[in-house]
């Protein structure tokens, strides 16, 4: 019996090193045509400009990802300082507390955290509603009308996903550390005064800093991976639903790829 499943199992075998080795194979030309398409992107810059598309695309990114991004930073603020209590208890260190809270989010949690938000959120909206419109021949029927696709819907998408990141990014901060506040002070037995002596001593400008550029980077990638996967879309509604999965994958992975680059980039000795 053991001997007429080894077949079975090789062949199994065979296909995973094969799907592994096109992965490696198609992933170059993967790279190619999404730097093509960044290429039109740029070529979309010059006027004319679509300025109430981007308006919209500033509401719609911004201020309507802002209730999820706001409830998922403060009780991640929160989350951290307990658990920060919890570790640092065992070594008498909780004054670090408010210094932990404060660069974790500032560096890290902050910006990873609403970037994977905002790629579940818009990514997959961005992705969706081009993807419609490429296989409901919208996007040909732009063309016809000399309408350049690339500035009228992907470039506002794009400048205000980029514009909007970091302030999402900046609000998601003072969120999560005012979560560790109240809980730090509320739970834990902080003085108030002390905890927010301690928070403002502590920060440097480079830690925000470091966080509003992963934003910005970020922002581009969601909008960059979403208008792509849209636009390139085929098969109709399944291609559609395919384009949206596409797009949050991966955005959500070229965005710790990213964090990990401009870690490096900011904080490499």
């Amino acid at each position: 019996m053991a001997f007429n499943s080894a077949p079975k199992q090789f062949g199994t075998i065979l296909l995973g090193v094969a799907g592994l080795g096109a992965f490696v194979l198609n992933l170059p030309a993967a790279a190619g045509r999404v730097t093509l398409f960044i290429g039109q992107i740029l070529q979309a810059l010059a006027p004319p400009w679509y300025g109430r598309n981007f308006a919209r695309q500033l509401v719609e990114i911004g201020f309507y990802s802002l209730p999820v991004v706001g409830m998922t930073a403060i009780f991640t603020g929160m989350v951290l300082a307990l658990q920060s209590y919890t570790g640092f208890a065992r070594f008498s260190a909780e004054s670090a507390i408010p210094n932990v809270v404060v660069v974790s989010i500032t560096r890290e949690l902050g910006p990873v955290l609403a970037g994977l938000i905002v790629a579940g959120r818009v990514g997959s909206a961005m992705a969706a509603e081009i993807g419609t419109m490429r296989v409901t021949e919208q996007i040909d029927a732009l063309w016809a009308l000399s309408t350049n696709p690339f500035r009228y819907l992907v470039l506002p998408r794009v400048l205000a996903a980029i514009l909007v990141l970091p302030l999402l990014v900046l609000v998601a901060d003072i969120i999560g550390v005012t979560g560790g506040y109240f809980i730090a002070t509320a739970r834990l037995g902080f003085h108030p005064g002390t905890y927010i002596q301690n928070t403002w001593s502590f920060l440097e400008a480079q830690d925000v800093i470091s966080g509003l550029v992963k934003a910005a980077v970020f922002g581009f990638i969601i909008a960059l991976m979403g208008c792509y996967h849209g636009y390139k879309s085929r098969g109709g509604a399944a291609g559609v639903g395919t384009a949206a999965t596409y797009a949050v994958v991966s955005a959500s992975i070229l965005i710790l790829i990213s964090n990990y680059l401009v870690t490096e980039l900011f904080f490499a000795q």
